[in-house]
């Protein structure tokens, strides 16, 4: 387990910064508790300060995972986020989307999140930002980016496209083989 690169940094910051904003600091330096991000594998670990530094007598090999894996780095060097990584994204959030209860099975299923799923969209959500989804009851169940703004939704047919699926906790057992 190591520390990031300024490169992989960079990439990881780009990517919560599309759905948390400047709330990224709230992650790294939260008052009472520092945390930090390692890497083992080509997966990020967002993991205690003081539990990292005791880790450092772990060899590479025997460690199997350490914290929270909020994504994994792809062969080209993109990042991508894991589903693993909503709990500490939705203490952050920027936009959100709640979805009737009619929409949720299908998104958790795999699909986007249609106009007529949708229950409640924050104000002034941009287009290609990101976004938690939420059942009505206020559980997270996911998180995306919007395929269009709050304006451009409300004129959008029922049946066009407002947000984009990026992670669903429908996840857990579609991909438990290769998520962790």
């Amino acid at each position: 387990m190591r520390p990031l690169t300024d490169t992989e940094t960079e990439r990881l910051f780009e990517k919560l910064a599309n759905y948390i904003g400047r709330n990224i600091t709230y992650l790294i330096d939260p008052p009472n508790d520092p945390h930090c991000f390692r890497i083992q594998k080509d997966r990020v670990y967002y993991v205690r300060t003081h539990i990292a530094n005791l880790a450092t007598s772990i060899s590479r090999a025997s460690l199997c995972s350490l914290g929270t894996c909020f994504g994994k780095f792809t062969k080209t060097g993109k990042f991508k986020l894991h589903i693993t990584a909503l709990d500490h994204i939705t203490q952050h959030a920027k936009y959100k989307v709640w979805v009737k209860p009619n929409g949720e099975m299908p998104f958790l299923y795999g699909n986007h999140v249609l106009k007529a799923h949708i229950g409640r969209m924050g104000e002034g959500v941009p287009e290609h930002q990101g976004i938690v989804v939420y059942s009505m009851n206020d559980t997270p169940i996911g998180f995306g980016v919007t395929a269009r703004s709050t304006a451009e939704t409300r004129r959008l047919d029922p049946t066009g496209i407002a947000a984009f699926r990026q992670a669903d906790i429908g996840e857990y057992l579609r991909d438990e083989d290769t998520l962790f």
